[in-house]
């Protein structure tokens, strides 16, 4: 029985996720777009950065595109259905327990996220010259895996901790640091002579996803070990996994 709700509960959240492409598309795609057209296409061909810089940050945009794709589709909803309307109820009705409607949620968004990062991809290929290593292609894909459940995660865990008042805050303290200090734009390994910076870029998960697709798809790159970016995205992935159910157990049955 439990089983059967779980999947009729996910089947219809991808029922509406079908039926809000475009806006899950503009939602996904338009930032890391105009960062790989900007940062790598514009600025490449007027002589400020490398032919060679493409091959380094489109890994950590789709590293983004994964964590942060699946962190939005259930960070934001939730709020609002943990909220005054308790929009949540519905499905605390279905005939499941209270912590499986939580780890839906995370399925729900982990699938989100790995649909965006792998819908970064063909945008990837149609603007920048790219060569990826065959046998890089299995762990990369491990990675956007890990860093969508861990976005979820993540996602799952502020839902529940941040009050509806205070959403509109919540891009400017949360999402914009966790953006730019998470190995997108750069390889870890090269903040060396700016070293306050790269511990702080060491604090954020998506560092890991980054490095660790880099690894896999760009390994002539100095990089993080992979075996480390596998690690600490699955400690994370635990770790926020057991806070973000705690707390959507408490706020759920308040």
């Amino acid at each position: 029985m439990t089983g059967r709700a779980f999947l009729a509960v996910l089947r219809r959240d991808l029922f509406v996720t079908g039926r809000e492409l475009p806006s899950f598309l503009a939602q996904t795609l338009v930032q890391p777009f105009f960062f790989l057209l900007v940062f790598v296409v514009v600025l490449g061909r007027a002589g400020f950065v490398s032919p060679e810089y493409g091959q380094i940050m489109l890994p950590g945009l789709i590293a983004l595109n994964a964590m942060f794709g699946a962190l939005q589709a259930v960070t934001l909803p939730l709020v609002f259905e943990l909220s005054w309307t308790r929009e949540i109820d519905d499905r605390l009705l279905a005939p499941m327990p209270v912590w499986a409607v939580a780890v839906e949620k995370i399925a729900f968004a982990g699938l989100r996220g790995l649909l965006a990062s792998l819908l970064m991809v063909p945008i990837g290929f149609a603007m920048i010259d790219i060569r990826w290593p065959a046998e890089g292609l299995a762990p990369a894909l491990l990675m956007v895996v890990l860093g969508s459940l861990l976005g979820a995660a993540m996602g799952l865990t502020i839902g529940t901790a941040v009050p509806p008042r205070r959403i509109n805050i919540l891009f400017a303290v949360i999402f914009t640091p966790l953006l730019f200090t998470g190995s997108v734009q750069y390889p870890w390994l090269t903040l060396a002579d700016l070293r306050w910076f790269q511990v702080l870029s060491a604090v954020n998960p998506l560092t890991y996803v980054s490095e660790g697709i880099r690894a896999s798809l760009v390994p002539q790159v100095p990089h993080i070990p992979l075996w480390v970016c596998v690690l600490v995205p699955v400690a994370a992935i635990v770790l926020f996994t057991l806070l973000g159910i705690r707390g959507f157990l408490r706020r759920a049955l308040d």
